[in-house]
Parts: structure tokens; C-alpha cells; sequence
């Protein structure tokens, strides 16, 4: 095939890659980019509970999911607050509230986006060929209170018809539209979605294509696709894409609510075993596309290379809002054919994930589907969902996920699922190419292949999106380019130990003091390589944030003024000081741990950070790749477990020889590379069994490539040989070593292995006999350990590993070492000759370890600070146990298996740092924290995604929601009616309530006393007679006021007792209504069974109830007691004087009764007798139901619950694909169809579910009717 008809065949992004090069991220407390990568990496749960700012859960949340005009779902995400300036946009203050937060959120965005990416303001490039699309939907939460203002017609006509006077309806309505922001000549632009775009472009000065494009939550990958489009066909150089979703409005949780598709637990768990439900979240995700053969020449930096887009709709379904697993087949298909690869290359997959059982069902179906495709392979593909993280944020769900993965592929990191505690089985996800990565780890590649993961985004109403991306392999090697923080080491110093303190002191309140972040962040660039005289006192320690940072120095301040002479002190805390540092020349050995120290995920945090650790893991996968070998990350980094046996498994595999030594070794060398860009450079090295391979390999006697190949080469000579059961087995006993071996002397397969300690030893032989000593050993007190190891080492019975392992030192090349080697098994340095160094090593695996006497004869050369590179403080303990008393210092950098191992790693290097090393800290070449800029001052506003709303209009709005006094908000009634009205009432009995109502006195007195029983109210009302004064009501109005509020209290107490009652009596009329329907079907066959015992007792069990409703006793209305109000100060009047004291009569208790004695009826209520039916007034029998006029009673039915009108309907036509009718809509209309047919068998969901179309529901219920017809006959 010729070069032009292979090119001819690639697809356009297999021809053009599309290289991303700057982003930028707003999402749940995450302001920037690298707060939402870092809380990713933290796995930090970013639902709340919905936030006053975002609405009232008082007014709108009801857990029950269908109460009317409420929502159950009152979780999200929610953004923090960023700062916004106005000016810098150019946008009039003025004008803010008539834009949706989106807008100005937007902006923002851009400007960090196009920043990111190199791209500032002040940077020149080609702004005619860069556009702005972006994935958008209608902002409602900016249209609701604007249409909401329009409705004043109607409220007028309810405030009318409520018998409101003009003037107070008139106040009313003033009041309500000033409750919300007014319409002005912003408000169209600034509700619309496409405009954020084009304030983008205007405010940037971009002549490239702009628009918005929705397409539900797979808007943010549908502008992707669209702004690809742009590059690859030339019509823009560079485009700026992601998308927006800034409404977590009442509005949006009431459309989530009555789908339903909340979840009603409060956190978000994607494709696990109790999953049920989505929670929304608010977001805006932008990124920065170019060609990447333009980004390459350009200089840009590049996060991830796309390599493929795939597109689909599901097609005719069931309904168009249900997913569809062939839809989504088809996109991923799509994307994987544009890329040129398989699926099964990919190491991680970020899902569309929401979290609703159907919905992550049909995703994992379609998944499963198109990557077990030719891949046998199980279990090896990450899946997760950013969204446990921030909800779904719609649309822009597919920029959140697509920057997530973005930066997972720059940073080789897997990053966690939170909130998984059990794969749903269901998915059978063991059986799959996936596994739910529930644990941020490094991303190891798949060979030679690099690095790639795919996105997903399916939207609502069938449109699907799958994005494959690529890492970017730099032609020239690059800088590290992390954008997250790691661990951060701070250094202070003082001439002496209280100019020490004073130092301390001065940060500490720096670091408390507003500016403390600059502050902070200064520190740390000063710290980073400070070398510090020996003489001058120092304070060192790690913090991860600010707030740690303050609390250690406390800390540090507080020992320092305790022990102000102290020479050294160590805080648990992991605070480190000296009053001068030693001179350590000469004197630092570095030591090397061998087989037993290894454990699962060993360091981990440093892998995630440093590329030494992954570079060493990926050598050694590669290398055992070729012999067929499991990837050794693969047995150091599992997938999480999920229960303790697959912990067991694991750990139990790391331990098998083959895989143990050489991930010991990876890691060792990973860590030895990064300790030494601190400047770390030993005198002295040695290990400990294996661990002393490592030491001749970090003093320059063999190459990375020839180490990593003898460690592979070491563990499966020494392994078991293969179908054979391991014969061999290790004791770790501590006691006297004479008395030890004593016992061991007994024992013809077992012998001492390791003199690690004056009272500590390794006994090695057959697994039986080690097993026969253990009990001897434990039963006269020694303390014995069985060590983790799969064979007896250092004895006859791994003589089978001499002759592989001799093969392989033969393929190697030794060089002479450059620091001192002192070797186990003579407890001296190596020898100079390559010969005898050659067979030095290779009698090493048969012989026993000398450490004791290895480290006294290093101590004795003037070795002094032994710093242990491995995992774990094995050998650190054996140190400080052979050394005891004598001077010397013992470091660990991977002390502890629970610890963050990048932390302990800090640790460490603060330690030889305040000791005097002259180190830098392990950050110092990986990256420098720029420190902020000052902000100009100008008018800063904290937004969110809540709408702007200015202080002018808040106090409109405050003011609107003050209540008026009384005699302005009473409402006029017309005498004339109330009389018409009371007319109509005369003898019933209202009668008696309303004549039960004592007459209230017109003044109060204190000297009443209350009733004990009921409460009594102590009223003031104005005299009736209409010619009093106008200067008496102004006498008079401050006293009204307390007393129409305690009248108004009483009403409501009133309103209480009385809805109690009602509630009372609508439980005892359903108790009625119960009994009649039990008996309708038999009532003629047994009318003369109405006077048996058993009748009986149902009537007497009803009367009972009414009897226990009669009998509630209710709740007392709460007392108001009015303290006297003083008179107002009246101003003097023209035309009237001042009016004479009235007399105040005393007042009478007014003692209300209980409102169910007014409200019982008068004659008893006579038995209810069952009527004879009634030809023509009766309900139709099933005889008299047929098909057609079920069939129409059907259709109308459906009608009524849909809106179609019935000439549309047909009884063909399928429930879901044709007319969107779900199974509760189901219910709903057979609940219908059986109130107007009461004869109708009931249908169980599962029965309704089963029928696909209207015609099969009226066959079902024909079928049943029969079969009801045939019993009753």
C-alpha cells in the first residue's frame, strides 16, 4: 500500500490530533483548577445540603416524593463563592442583576482558561481564528422571577375576589413585584444561553465561530465536538469550549423530583449495590483545543491529546427519555473506529455515572458490550464518575469528566469513585474488563502502549457522546508540570534558641493575620532551599494546608518556651528542632530493607507525585511482560478490594517471592532518585538480604537495566520451585542469641539466618520443623514472629536458586562500587575485584546475615546517621537496638504502612535537614508555588451561582417583605355582606358556634384572672360606634396593635383545633366508607346476616372509633399576655379636642369551649341500611362492560392523564415508544379507569409493565373480567 492511500484511510482525527492545552474549572468546593484536581485526589464529598442562598428548604422540601409542589431531594453540589470584578469585564454594576450568574461566571472562566493555556491578555495570537462554544441549557433560575413578576393580573384578581380593597390590593401587588429584580434592557441578553458565549468573544475580541449548543447532559462533549470541527476544517486556529450549568434553582430540583430521579440518601454512589438515585450540582468547565501539531509548534503546553469522538441517538425506543444500551453502543463504537485502536487499551473510563439504578445499568451494559469485544482480559479497565464528587452538574457533567481525565493522563494518575461500598451485582463487574477504583493510585501503562482513557456523556432524550483521549508523549523532555500541592516543608531559624522563639512567634501571628495565605505560600518558597549555618538554632516540619501549618508552629512555640535549653526535641506531632546542627560529613549511611518490609500500595502518595517510583514499577512490568509475568504494579497497586478476603488474596500474592523482592527493589530505587534531587549522598550502604543488591546498585556497581533485571532474576530463581509446595519457612525469635541457638541445635533442618539484633535472630528451615520450634520457643517465653516469606532463606534449602541466579549475574556487568558496599555474610566491604565481588553475591543466598556485626564495623569506620530507603523502620529498629546507648542517629523515610507515604517522605528529609544535611526539600525541583499577585483595588463582588442581586434591591425587596400594621393590611369587608352571609347560616349549626362566642370586653385589665382550664384572651376592641373620633383612634392605636395580634394568635389556635377535629373525622368516615365497600359485593346475598354477631361487632368496632374521635382531648392554645403600651404623643388638631376617658368596665373570663362540642351532631345517627339496587342508577356490572366502551373510556383516560387529544389516539400505539406513558403514569390511568369501572380487576405494576400497548391492556382486563364473571356465576 502506497503512503497516499494510507494516509487516505485514516480518519480526520487520526490525521489531525486535537491537543489540549489549557483549562480551567469551577465546581463544588473547588474555585480553581487545581482545588478540583486536588480534591478529586483527596476524594472530598462536594454534596451539601441545599444552601440558604440557593432557596428555602423550609419552603419546599417534603421528603415524601409525591407531595404536591414539593421536592425530596434537598442534596447538590453547590459552587463556592469567587471573586468577581466588574470593571475588569466591563460590565456597569448596574447592570449585573439582569445577567445570570452564567455570564459573569463565564467570563471568569475564559479569562483563567485562556491564562492556563499561556494565553493572557497580554500575550498576541491570532484572535480572528479563535472562537467560543460552549455546552449550555436554559438558564430558568434568571427566567423564573421575570415571567414570576408578570403574574400581577392574576394576583390582582385573587386579591379582589378575597374581598381587598382597591387601594390594598394596589399595595399587595407593589409589594410582590418588588420581591423581584425588575425587567430592564439587560434582562432579554442576560437570560439568554448563547450569549455567554458571545460576551465571551466581545469581551476578549475573538472573531471565531461562538454559539451554545444543549444538548442536555451531553452539551459540554456536543461543543466539543463542534469546536474539533472548527480545527480540523480550518475555519479557526483556536477554540475555547467546555460548558455551563449554573442552576441548582427550586425549578430544577422540582423537575428532578417528580421524574423522580433524586437519590434520597445524602451522597451521590454511582454503580454501587444501594445506588438510587442522581444529585445535581452546579459547575462551569472550560478548556483550550488547538491542533497539536500547532500546539508542538507553538511551544504550548499539552495536558492530553483527543484521539477520537463518537456521536449516536438511541433511536425509536421506549421512551424517549429512557437510555437505550444499543445508543450508546454506538457512540462508543464510533469513537474507537475514529481513533484507530481498541477499547481494550484504555486503563481508565470516566462514565456518564449519575448514579440512577436503570440509568448506570444501561451504561455498564453498553460498556461491558463494546470493550469485552476480542479482550479476554478481566478486570483491568478503572471506572468511575467524578460525579460522587460534585453531583451532576448537566451540562456541564461533560467538561467536568473530561478535565478529570485530562489531568489523570497528564499526571499518571488513576483517580478515585468515592462513596462505593459494594459493586452492584447486578453489573457482574468481575466478569468484566472493569473494576470500580475506589483508591486514587498511579497509572502504570499497558506495555509500550501509552496511557488513554475515554469520556461519556449521555443526554436526555437519546443523544449519546464518547471522547477518547490520549497522554501526551513530548518529543523533548519537559519539566513537571503537577498542578496539585503536596506535602510542605517549613524551616525557621534563629541565631539562638529565643531568637527562635521570637521568630516563631511572629510567623505564627503572620500566618493568623488576613494576609496569612501570602504569608503561607512565602514561607514555603523559603523554606524550599534554605541552607542554614550549623550553628543557629532551627524548627522544621511538614504541614498539608495553612491550618496545619498554624497549628504545628503553636505547637513548636509552646515546646520551644518549655525547654529553652534543650540541645534536640522531637514532637509527635512531627515537629523536629535543634539548638545547632551537627557536622555530618563523612558520617551518612544509607540502608536498604529486604524481603518481610513489603506491603500493599507501599508508597503509594509518592508514586502520585514523583515519576522515580512509576518509572521503576514500569521498567520492571515491561521486563516481566516478556516472560509472560502479571505487571508487577499490578500486585503492589491492586484494585481495591471490597471485602477482607480479596485484601488477603493480594497481600498474600505480594508476598510470594517473585513479586516481593523485585516491588521492595522499585521501590527502594524510586525512593533512593527522588532523595537524591534533595542532594542526599551517602558515605556508606548496605542492606539487609536482598536489600543488598540495592546497596550495590546505589554505589554505582550495576545499571538501573541490569538491577532491574537481576531483581526479577533473585525472586523467581528463590521462589518455590513451580507445583512444588514450599517446604521452607522463617522465624523471627528475640531473646539471647547463645541460649537461641542452644535450642536450635536440636533441630537438624533449621539454623539461624539472621543475626539481626544482640537479642534478636531469624530461624530458617522446613516449614514443619520451624512450626515444632515456634511452640518450644513460645513455651518457655521467648517472643517469636512468623515473618511473611515463602521460602527459608539463607539455608541449603534454597540451593536451588544458585544456578539461575549465578546465570543471571553472568548476563550483568559489575563495576567497581563508588561509596562502600559491607556485605552480609562478612560484615565487610565488598572487595575490589569484579571476580570476587561477583561470587561474593552469589554466596549471599545461602549463608547467614551478619547485620549486628555489619552495622558495629560501620559505626566503628565513623558511620553515624543511618537513614533507612524502603519501606517500612525495620532496619531503623535493628539500628537503634544494636547501637542502644552510643551516639548515632536512625531515620526511616517510609516509617509507617498507614501514614501518607509523600508526608513521611517529607518527614524524613526535615529531619536530616535540622540534623545539618545540607538538602534541599524533595518539591524544590518538581515545582515552585507562585505566589499571587496583588489585586488593584476596585469593587470585588463574591459570586456564586446564585444571581447577583445589588444592596438597592435587596432593600426593595426587605422592605417588601416587612409587615404593615394592622389597620393598613385589615381587609375591607362590606357589612352588608357579612349580614347576608350570617342569614344564610341561622339554623344550622354554625348557630350555636357563633352564639357560643362570649362577648369581649373593650379594654383590658391586668387584675383578670386566666381560666386554669383554657386559656382566656384579654381584648381591646375600638367601640362600634361609628361616630368616635379621628383623634381617639390615634389614641388609641398603639394599644390595638398587641391586641389584634393576640386575637389573631387565637384564631390560629382555633384554625388547629378545629383541622384536628376534621382530620378526626375524615379517619372516621373512611373507617365508614371501609366497611361499605367490604360488603358491597355481598350485600344482597347477605342482608340478613346484618344482625349477626358478627355484624355486630363491626358495628360495634365502628362505634368505637367515633367514640375514641369524640374523646381526643387537643392542645390548649398558648396564652398571650400584652404588656401595657404607653399612649403615643398626639399632635394638637384644628378641628377636634381631646377626647374624655372612656369607662373601662371589668372585664368577664372568656372561656372557650372545646370546638367539638359544637360541631357533634344533634340526633344520633340512625344504622345505615343497604339500599335494594336501583335498575339504571346503579354502576355497570362486568356483564355491561365492553370492549368499546372500555376502549374509549381507556382512551379518554389516557387523554386526560397525557394531553393527547383521544382523535390522536389509538389502541395500537406503545405505551412508552409512542407515548411516553411510564409505569407511574400506568398506575395513574388504571386508577382512573377503575374509579368509572368500579368492577375492574386490580393489575399489580409488574402485570401493567408486562403490556406494551393500549389494545393489550383492554385484552388483559377483558381475559381477567371473564375469569371474575365465571366465580361469581
Amino acid at each position: 500500500m502506497s503512503a497516499q492511500s494510507s494516509t487516505s484511510s485514516l480518519t480526520a482525527l487520526q490525521k489531525t490530533p486535537i491537543a489540549i492545552i489549557g483549562m480551567s474549572a469551577l465546581f463544588a468546593k473547588a474555585k480553581n483548577l487545581q482545588e478540583y484536581w486536588e480534591n478529586i485526589l483527596g476524594k472530598v464529598n462536594g454534596i451539601t445540603e441545599v444552601p440558604e442562598s440557593a432557596w428555602n428548604l423550609e419552603d419546599y422540601y417534603d421528603p415524601d416524593p409525591k407531595a404536591p409542589d414539593k421536592t425530596y431531594g434537598k442534596w447538590g453540589g453547590f459552587l463556592p463563592k469567587i471573586d468577581f470584578d466588574p470593571l475588569e469585564f466591563g460590565l456597569p454594576p448596574d447592570t449585573l442583576e439582569a445577567l445570570d450568574s452564567a455570564h459573569l461566571l463565564g467570563l471568569v472562566m475564559a479569562k483563567k482558561a485562556l491564562e492556563d493555556a499561556g494565553y493572557d491578555q497580554g500575550k498576541e495570537f491570532n484572535r480572528e481564528t479563535t472562537g467560543v462554544i460552549l455546552g449550555g441549557s436554559g438558564l430558568w433560575k434568571s427566567i423564573t422571577p421575570l415571567t414570576s413578576r408578570l403574574q400581577y393580573p392574576l394576583w390582582k384578581k385573587i386579591c379582589q375576589k378575597s374581598g381587598l380593597s382597591q387601594e390594598q390590593t394596589d399595595k399587595i401587588i407593589e409589594n410582590m413585584k418588588a420581591s423581584y429584580v425588575p425587567w430592564q434592557e439587560n434582562s432579554f441578553p442576560g437570560m439568554l444561553p448563547n450569549v455567554v458565549a458571545g460576551r465571551i468573544t466581545n469581551r476578549f475580541d475573538l472573531g471565531g465561530t461562538n454559539c451554545v449548543v444543549d444538548a442536555a447532559c451531553a452539551s459540554s462533549l456536543s461543543a466539543l465536538k463542534m469546536a474539533i470541527s472548527e480545527l480540523i476544517e480550518g475555519r479557526c486556529d483556536m477554540m475555547l469550549t467546555g460548558g455551563f450549568d449554573t442552576d441548582n434553582s427550586i425549578l430544577n430540583y422540582m423537575c428532578f423530583s417528580k421524574t423522580p430521579a433524586f437519590s434520597k440518601k445524602d451522597c451521590l454512589n454511582p454503580f454501587d449495590a444501594t445506588s438510587d438515585g442522581m444529585m445535581v450540582g452546579e459547575g462551569l468547565g472550560m478548556l483550550v483545543i488547538k491542533r497539536l501539531e500547532d500546539a508542538e509548534r507553538d511551544g504550548d503546553r499539552i495536558y492530553a491529546v483527543i484521539k477520537g469522538i463518537g456521536t449516536a441517538s438511541d433511536g425509536r425506543f421506549k421512551s424517549i427519555y429512557a437510555p437505550r444500551p444499543e445508543g450508546q453502543v454506538r457512540a462508543l463504537r464510533r469513537a474507537y473506529q475514529e481513533a484507530g485502536f481498541s477499547p481494550a487499551t484504555l486503563g481508565l473510563v470516566e462514565a456518564h455515572g449519575t448514579g440512577t439504578p436503570a440509568g448506570d445499568f444501561c451504561e455498564f451494559t453498553a460498556l461491558n458490550e463494546v470493550f469485552s469485544e476480542n479482550n479476554a482480559e478481566k478486570q483491568k479497565i478503572a471506572l468511575g464518575s467524578v460525579k460522587s464528587q460534585i453531583g451532576h452538574t448537566k451540562a456541564a457533567a461533560g467538561a467536568a469528566s473530561l478535565i478529570k481525565t485530562t489531568l489523570a493522563l497528564h499526571h499518571k494518575i488513576l483517580p478515585a469513585t468515592i462513596n462505593i461500598t459494594e459493586p452492584n451485582p447486578k453489573f457482574k463487574i468481575d466478569d468484566s474488563p472493569f473494576y470500580l477504583n475506589t483508591e486514587t493510585r498511579p497509572w502504570l501503562p499497558k506495555g509500550e502502549t501509552p496511557r488513554r482513557a475515554g469520556v461519556s456523556s449521555f443526554g436526555f432524550g437519546g443523544t449519546d457522546y464518547h471522547v477518547v483521549l490520549e497522554e501526551y508523549t513530548p518529543k523533548l523532555p519537559q519539566g513537571e508540570n503537577r498542578i496539585h500541592h503536596r506535602p510542605q516543608s517549613i524551616l525557621l531559624w534563629g541565631q539562638n534558641p529565643e531568637e527562635l522563639r521570637q521568630t516563631c512567634q511572629k510567623t505564627l501571628e503572620q500566618l493568623q493575620s488576613p494576609q496569612g495565605s501570602q504569608v503561607y505560600i512565602e514561607l514555603q518558597n523559603q523554606s524550599k532551599s534554605a541552607q542554614l549555618p550549623l550553628k543557629v538554632a532551627r524548627v522544621g516540619f511538614v504541614a498539608t494546608s495553612l491550618a496545619e501549618a498554624i497549628k504545628l508552629l503553636q505547637a513548636a512555640v509552646k515546646q520551644l518556651q518549655k525547654q529553652p535549653q534543650a540541645e534536640a526535641w522531637e514532637h509527635p506531632q512531627g515537629i523536629y528542632y535543634r539548638k545547632t546542627g551537627l557536622l555530618l560529613e563523612g558520617k551518612v549511611v544509607a540502608l536498604f530493607p529486604g524481603q518481610g518490609s513489603q506491603y500493599l500500595n507501599m508508597g503509594r502518595e509518592i508514586a502520585l507525585n514523583f515519576p522515580e517510583i512509576q518509572t521503576a514499577y514500569q521498567k520492571l512490568d515491561t521486563l516481566r511482560a516478556k516472560a509472560g509475568l502479571t505487571p508487577l504494579s499490578e500486585r503492589v497497586f491492586p484494585i481495591p478490594p471490597f471485602n477482607e478476603v480479596d485484601e488477603k488474596r493480594q497481600t498474600s500474592l505480594l508476598q510470594q517471592t517473585e513479586n516481593a523482592q523485585p516491588a521492595i527493589g522499585a521501590f527502594s530505587v524510586g525512593l533512593y532518585k527522588t532523595l537524591q534531587k534533595t542532594g542526599f549522598k551517602p558515605n556508606f550502604v548496605a542492606g539487609h538480604s536482598f536489600g543488598e543488591l540495592t546497596a550495590l546498585w546505589a554505589a554505582g556497581v550495576f545499571t538501573d537495566d541490569d538491577y532491574y533485571y537481576l531483581i526479577q532474576a533473585r525472586g523467581q530463581a528463590m521462589a518455590a520451585p513451580k507445583g512444588a509446595t514450599p517446604q521452607g519457612a522463617m522465624l523471627a525469635v528475640t531473646g539471647k542469641v547463645s541460649q537461641i541457638a542452644q535450642w536450635v541445635e536440636g533441630m537438624a533442618n533449621v539454623q539461624i539466618a539472621n543475626y539481626n539484633a544482640p537479642e534478636q535472630v531469624v530461624l530458617s528451615g522446613l516449614a514443619s520443623e520451624i512450626a515444632t520450634i515456634e511452640k518450644i520457643l513460645s513455651s518457655q517465653g521467648y517472643q517469636v514472629t512468623p515473618l511473611p516469606v515463602s521460602a527459608a532463606f539463607h539455608t541449603s534449602l534454597v540451593r536451588h536458586a544458585s544456578q539461575p541466579f549465578g546465570k543471571a549475574l553472568d548476563q550483568v556487568r559489575f563495576h567497581a562500587p563508588q561509596i562502600p558496599v559491607y556485605a552480609n555474610v562478612t560484615a565487610a566491604p565488598y572487595p575490589k575485584d569484579l571476580s570476587g565481588m561477583r561470587q561474593l553475591l552469589e554466596a549471599q543466598l545461602l549463608n547467614s546475615v551478619q547485620f549486628v556485626q555489619q552495622i558495629q564495623n560501620i559505626y566503628a569506620q565513623g558511620g553515624y546517621c543511618f537513614v533507612e530507603i524502603g519501606p517500612r523502620q525495620i532496619l531503623t529498629n535493628l539500628v537503634k537496638q544494636i547501637l542502644g546507648d552510643r551516639p548515632h542517629l536512625a531515620i526511616a523515610l517510609n516509617p509507617s504502612r498507614q501514614k501518607d507515604s509523600d508526608v513521611q517522605l517529607s518527614q524524613g528529609v526535615m529531619q536530616l535537614r535540622v540534623l545539618g544535611l545540607p538538602l534541599n526539600d524533595p518539591e524544590n525541583a518538581a515545582l515552585t508555588v507562585k505566589t499571587p499577585s496583588s489585586k488593584r483595588k476596585g469593587m470585588i463582588l463574591k459570586l456564586n451561582a446564585t444571581n447577583y442581586i445589588s444592596d438597592k434591591t435587596k432593600a426593595l425587596i426587605g422592605a417588601a417583605l416587612q409587615p404593615d400594621s394592622p389597620a393598613e393590611t385589615e381587609p375591607s369587608v362590606d357589612s352588608q355582606t357579612v349580614e347576608s352571609k350570617c342569614e344564610e347560616v341561622k339554623g344550622s349549626e354554625n348557630e350555636a358556634i357563633l352564639a357560643s362566642i362570649p362577648s369581649v370586653n373593650p379594654y383590658p385589665s391586668d387584675s383578670q384572672p386566666l381560666s386554669e382550664e383554657i386559656p382566656t384572651l384579654n381584648l381591646s376592641i375600638v367601640s362600634q360606634d361609628q361616630t368616635v373620633t379621628m383623634t381617639m383612634n390615634n389614641a388609641i392605636s398603639n394599644n390595638i396593635n398587641p391586641l389584634l395580634q393576640a386575637f389573631y394568635q387565637y384564631q390560629q389556635s382555633l384554625a388547629k383545633v378545629h383541622e384536628e377535629y376534621i382530620k378526626h373525622q375524615s379517619q372516621s368516615f373512611q373507617s365508614v366508607l371501609q366497611l361499605l365497600k367490604q360488603k358491597e359485593m355481598t350485600a344482597v346475598a347477605q342482608i340478613d346476616e346484618l344482625s349477626t354477631p358478627a355484624a355486630a361487632s363491626e358495628n360495634s368496632k365502628f362505634d368505637r372509633q367515633n367514640s375514641e374521635v369524640s374523646s381526643v382531648s387537643f392542645p390548649d392554645p398558648t396564652p398571650f399576655k400584652s404588656e401595657p403600651q404607653p399612649l403615643r404623643t398626639l399632635e394638637p388638631q384644628p378641628l377636634n379636642t381631646a377626647p374624655q376617658p372612656l369607662p373601662t368596665p371589668e372585664p368577664e373570663p372568656v372561656h372557650i369551649s372545646p370546638i367539638v362540642n359544637y360541631l357533634e351532631p344533634r340526633q344520633p345517627i340512625a344504622p345505615i341500611s343497604t339500599p335494594e339496587p336501583v335498575s339504571g342508577v346503579s354502576e355497570p356490572s362486568l356483564d355491561s362492560i365492553q370492549d368499546d366502551a372500555l376502549s374509549q373510556a381507556l382512551l379518554e383516560v389516557v387523554s386526560e392523564k397525557t394531553g393527547y387529544p383521544t382523535e390522536m389516539l389509538a389502541l395500537e400505539m406503545d405505551l412508552e415508544a409512542d407515548l411516553g406513558i411510564d409505569s407511574i403514569k400506568r398506575v395513574e390511568i388504571m386508577g382512573s379507569l377503575q374509579e368509572a369501572f368500579s368492577g375492574l380487576p386490580k393489575l399489580s405494576p409488574e402485570a401493567l409493565a408486562e403490556k406494551r400497548t393500549l389494545a393489550h391492556i383492554v385484552q388483559y382486563l377483558r381475559e381477567k373480567m371473564m375469569v371474575t364473571e365465571k366465580k361469581i356465576a
